[in-house]
């Protein structure tokens, strides 16, 4: 039962994480929202028994490409400093 609840619960915070990195205008906090939406999709991987999957989106999904995307982010300007 407690599986259930969680797995429930994880694929609630995949919803609602998706949507944050749809809604926000911020592309750093877009990054973040999509780096937290990784992680979430490794825990249901973990939950669904596929550790190797799980371990692969962690590593690969959460921490690298999060981290390619908040270095890429900042190495541009923001479109308001820009007008300036």
């Amino acid at each position: 039962m407690i599986e259930y609840i969680a797995h429930i619960v994880v694929l609630i915070g995949l919803v609602v994480s998706a949507l944050l990195v749809w809604r926000f205008r911020d592309l750093l906090s877009a990054a973040i929202a999509f780096g937290i939406f990784s992680f979430l999709l490794s825990l249901e991987f973990y939950i669904l028994q596929a550790p190797d999957v799980a371990i692969a989106e962690a590593g690969i999904g959460a921490g690298l490409t999060t981290a390619i995307f908040i270095l890429a982010i900042k190495g541009t300007t923001r479109w308001e400093d820009a007008e300036e």
